[in-house]
């Protein structure tokens, strides 16, 4: 009897060891609640480039506003070509002189400017040399520079000394006054007869600086 209770002792304890061995084998189970799956972040990386255009805009530079245009020119001075010439006769005259107007009137199609005496002298004709004296410029009147626009004129004085004042003149018909505008070399013609002195020393002439009409 003692020897039956011997082996079925034994037989339990060996069983009993058998499971302990196999629960010690067996796999560990996952701890409760946790997640096997790796966490997520909504955040979004920071390495990720937007795909829009820069917001800096590049623009073209423009035109300086500095530039200026060119000044235009001034007035070229008037030229015997671009003018015409006549005398005024009504200014009177007193003890054997006569005082006319010379009138220069700009022809041309630019304006012009007059500043000055003119070169006045008698000649034979519209062709021909000067007879005598040319006018002594009278310099109480003072030379101012006049701009004529086309069409516009300017004048000047002349005296005309009759020659028979002078007993010693050599009488010349002249057949009118040649006219060199300022700083022309180039003349005009205006028809007016007149004794003229051929003779030298002696001035019939004299002319003032122009002035505007």
């Amino acid at each position: 009897m003692w020897t039956q209770r011997i082996k079925t002792g034994l037989v339990t304890t060996t069983a009993a060891a058998a499971l302990l061995l196999l629960a010690a084998c067996g796999p560990s189970p996952s701890p409760s609640g946790t997640s096997s799956a790796p966490p997520t972040s909504s955040t979004p990386s920071a390495s990720a480039t937007s795909s829009s255009p820069s917001a800096t805009a590049t623009t073209t530079p423009s035109p300086s506003a500095t530039a200026t245009s060119a000044a235009p020119a001034a007035p070229a001075l008037c030229k015997a070509a671009s003018l015409s010439a006549v005398t005024d006769p009504t200014g009177g005259g007193a003890a054997g002189s006569v005082y006319e107007k010379l009138i220069l009137t700009n022809t041309g199609a630019a304006p012009c400017v007059l500043e000055g005496f003119a070169g006045v002298s008698l000649t034979a004709d519209a062709n021909g040399e000067p007879i005598g004296e040319p006018a002594t410029r009278e310099t109480t009147t003072p030379v101012t520079k006049i701009e004529l626009a086309p069409g516009k004129s300017a004048w000047a004085e002349i005296r005309y000394t009759q020659a028979g004042n002078y007993g010693d003149c050599t009488k010349v018909p002249a057949a009118g006054f040649r006219i060199y505008p300022p700083n022309d070399t180039a003349s005009l013609f205006i028809p007016e007869t007149h004794d003229a002195c051929s003779n030298a020393g002696i001035k019939l002439l004299t002319i003032t600086a122009f002035q505007a009409v």
